[in-house]
């Protein structure tokens, strides 16, 4: 074999083994999308089979779904400590491994650390970190971890994926922004309601959902972004097989 075939051949198989970790990683990331779309229809349709469904995503820790509640977000979580993303550029205020880092972080502190529970009136803890730090702590802490996940969220949508994107998956990205800060806000102003409002606004919160549509929204807009994302990716490893593959 010439130097110049050994050449070529090593950066064959440098290009085909990049593809892989890169289809490998749309592959993961594809799955994160799928489990932020499926989280609340699980956790509402088996809610029902089992009982009722809850008022907020949140509520579920408290129920029988608990392992779907907690193993979804830790999934998550862990996957989003765990992206790196591009290095910053002179341009960006933060990179995407700080901002996927503290979304990651708030995924699994809202996970492991509990809100209060909608019909747990009696303040009784229901878990080790309650038990620890107390519930009105907790309930604050998750609630401060919720926000801080969608945020962060939002935030890559609107100033990391949409930035270097074609005008239409642009578009998308900044309408999941618009989603999820709108569905952040709604969910704020309906918790609110829930916790201090009148007998009838509480009834009417709770008896309709509003929380935990409101959160599902802001879900599945992240989701949405992740996959949208991803098939960008996808499109990418396209061109750059069709590239390597064209005679010198």
């Amino acid at each position: 074999m010439s130097d110049d075939q050994a050449t070529e051949y090593s950066a064959g198989h440098y290009l085909a083994a990049r593809e892989e970790i890169v289809d490998n990683f749309y592959r993961v990331r594809r799955a994160l999308g799928y489990l932020g779309f499926s989280m609340p229809f699980l956790l509402l349709a088996v809610g029902f089979v089992f009982g009722k469904a809850e008022p907020s995503i949140s509520d579920y820790y408290h129920t029988i779904l608990r392992d779907i509640f907690v193993g979804t977000l830790t999934a998550i979580g862990v996957f989003l400590i765990c992206y790196t993303g591009f290095r910053r550029d002179e341009r960006e205020r933060f990179s995407d491994d700080l901002v996927t880092t503290v979304a990651g972080i708030s995924a699994l502190v809202a996970a492991f650390v509990p809100n209060r529970g909608t019909l747990n009136t009696s303040m009784e803890p229901q878990a080790l970190a309650q038990h620890v730090f107390g519930v009105w702590l907790c309930d604050i802490t998750h609630h401060v971890a919720a926000l801080c996940f969608l945020l962060s969220m939002a935030y890559l949508c609107r100033f990391k994926f949409a930035r270097t994107a074609k005008p239409a998956r642009r578009r998308i990205y900044i309408a999941c922004f618009w989603i999820i800060i709108a569905g952040t806000v709604a969910t704020i102003i309906s918790a609110s309601f829930r916790k201090i409002g009148t007998p009838a606004q509480k009834t009417f919160v709770i008896d309709y959902q509003l929380v935990f549509w409101f959160e599902t929204l802001g879900v599945w807009a992240f989701s949405l972004s992740w996959l949208v994302k991803g098939r960008a990716d996808r499109a990418i490893i396209g061109r750059a097989r069709e590239i390597s593959r064209r005679p010198l």
